[in-house]
């Protein structure tokens, strides 16, 4: 067995409060207001949605998981042997044991998660069902620039792995950016297996995003009672509601956190005003065609080779190779 498997590697990126002190207030200085969407994750935040997956509206776990059910093996055999598998926002893992399992003997395995207890989790899940294969776990955010860990052997091929609908997270721009980074990161023979939410009903999509039980409005508030914790911020729950839409003409989500009333709040020591029904956004979730996720990718400098769906085409697993041009 391998000695350094399972590893804890935990690099908390350096300065991570002052630069979540200096994003949020510059979110809240803005006009319209807005706050980045990974600042959900503290270790309530990754619980909530663990429970929104399970929500009977929310399609997107259960589409997702289908499609690994259906595909595992052929998406693995795309990939090939010797593989290190670098995954970003790694979450509870779930799909990743899927596709670890598939693999013809992954060189290992390196999840970069933001949130600490979530990252411990999923490893020592991984660790009982897996314990042959190399594990070294990075504790940072995915979006800024990292100093990977390097594992014993020397694999055949880099593969970034990007499941659920994170990418629709990000604006054009971006995601364009995030998909640039992912081509250097996996250099001129490696691939990028990314999950893209297709564009469905309207009202499928959005009930996904406000469910009957509110456990979605119940993350997206958790996020201020995060900053009060962590920042010293005053934000009165009972002042603010979470509402979520779907924008058909950017073909996208768009969640809110909402003031119910003119109020002040306090962030590290600086005013904020919020006006009543002021609406400060939170989250997008882009939903995609194939012909607009191959677009966007190729702006990156990326080919799409391979596409996978669910049986109800409502979500898809996109193969990214180096498509050997100049990103744009």
């Amino acid at each position: 067995m391998n000695t350094r498997a399972h590893a804890l590697r935990l690099d908390a990126p350096h300065g991570a409060g002052i630069d979540m002190r200096a994003e949020v207030c510059a979110g809240l200085a803005r006009r319209p207001k807005q706050l980045p969407s990974k600042y959900f994750y503290d270790a309530k935040g990754s619980a909530l949605f663990e429970a929104i997956c399970i929500q009977p509206e929310y399609y997107l776990t259960r589409a997702e998981l289908a499609l690994m059910r259906r595909h595992v093996a052929a998406i693995a055999s795309a990939l090939g042997p010797e593989v290190l598998l670098l995954e970003y926002g790694s979450g509870a893992g779930i799909k990743t044991q899927m596709l670890l399992a598939h693999l013809e003997h992954p060189v290992a395995y390196v999840p970069i998660e933001i949130s600490s207890s979530a990252l411990r989790q999923s490893v020592a899940r991984l660790r009982d069902r897996l314990p042959a294969i190399e594990v070294l776990p990075v504790c940072a955010d995915f979006t800024r620039p990292l100093i990977l860990p390097t594992p014993q052997r020397r694999p055949d091929r880099r593969v970034i792995y990007f499941p659920g609908s994170t990418i629709g997270n990000f604006d054009s721009a971006s995601a364009v950016g995030l998909l640039r980074r992912m081509r250097a990161e996996m250099g001129d023979d490696g691939a990028a297996l990314v999950g893209a939410d297709l564009i469905k009903d309207p009202a499928m999509i959005e009930a996904a995003y406000n469910d009957a039980a509110g456990v979605t409005a119940r993350f997206t508030l958790n996020m201020l009672v995060r900053l009060n914790r962590e920042l010293g911020a005053d934000f009165d729950l009972s002042g603010f509601s979470a509402r979520s839409r779907y924008n058909a003409l950017a073909s996208r989500i768009e969640a809110f956190i909402v003031s119910r009333r003119s109020q002040d709040v306090r962030v590290s020591g600086r005013a904020f005003h919020f006006d009543a029904a002021e609406s400060m956004l939170v989250e997008i979730s882009c939903k995609y065609s194939h012909a607009s996720f191959a677009h966007l990718c190729a702006r990156a400098g990326l080919r799409v080779a391979q596409v996978w769906e669910d049986p109800e085409h409502l979500f898809s697993l996109q193969l990214l190779v180096n498509d050997g041009s100049s990103p744009q």
